[in-house]
C-alpha cells in the first residue's frame, strides 16, 4: 500500500494532477490522492480557503460520502483521464465524508468550496462516474468528437494513458 500511495503520488504530480483515484491507473480498490495546493494561487478565494488548500494533502482509503449539501455552484473541472476537456460541473459545496488514511486512522470530517469539489470529483472516480457525467447531454454531444479522439489515442498528454481496445 505504501508503494502503491507513492506511486500515486509521483503520477498525480508528473501529470500536474491535484487529484488521482486508484481506478485512473486500473486498480479496482477504493483509494484515492489530494494534493489542492496548486488552487492556492486562484486569485478568487478568501483567506480561510487559502490556507484550507495550503495544507490539504491526504489519503481516503475506503472513503464514504455521508452526505452532501449546500448551495449548488458551478466550477470549470478537468481530469486527467480526459485531458484537454474543462467543462462547467454543479456540485454542492459541502461534504461530510468518511475515511481511513495510509495509517489506516478513521477520519470523519466536513469539507466545503474547492476541498469539497475536489473530493467529490474524485469520490466519483471510485463510483465509476467522470465529471462529463455531470454536464448535460448536449454538451456532451458538443464535445463528441474530443473523446472519440481520447478514446482512440488520438491526444496528446505528458503522461502515459491506457486506452480501450475496442471491436
Amino acid at each position: 500500500l505504501e508503494t502503491l500511495i507513492e506511486n500515486m503520488w509521483e503520477t498525480m504530480y508528473a501529470s500536474h494532477g491535484v487529484g488521482l483515484a486508484a481506478p485512473q491507473i486500473g486498480l479496482s480498490i477504493r483509494l484515492f490522492v489530494i494534493d489542492a495546493s496548486p488552487f492556492v494561487d486562484e486569485e478568487e478565494m478568501d483567506q480561510e480557503e487559502i490556507q484550507t488548500l495550503k495544507d490539504f494533502k491526504k489519503v481516503f482509503i475506503n472513503p464514504i460520502i455521508e452526505e452532501e449539501r449546500g448551495k449548488k455552484w458551478a466550477f470549470s473541472e478537468g481530469c486527467l483521464s480526459i485531458p484537454g476537456i474543462r467543462e462547467e460541473v454543479i456540485r454542492e459545496n459541502i461534504v461530510k465524508i468518511s475515511y481511513f488514511d495510509e495509517k489506516w486512522d478513521f477520519h470523519e470530517e466536513e469539507y466545503t468550496g474547492v476541498a469539497a469539489r475536489i473530493i467529490q470529483h474524485e469520490y466519483d472516480h471510485i463510483e465509476g462516474i467522470l465529471f462529463i457525467d455531470h454536464i448535460s447531454a448536449f454538451k456532451r454531444q458538443l464535445i463528441k468528437s474530443k473523446l472519440t479522439n481520447i478514446s482512440k489515442g488520438k491526444v496528446n498528454v505528458r503522461y502515459r494513458m491506457k486506452f480501450h481496445k475496442g471491436k
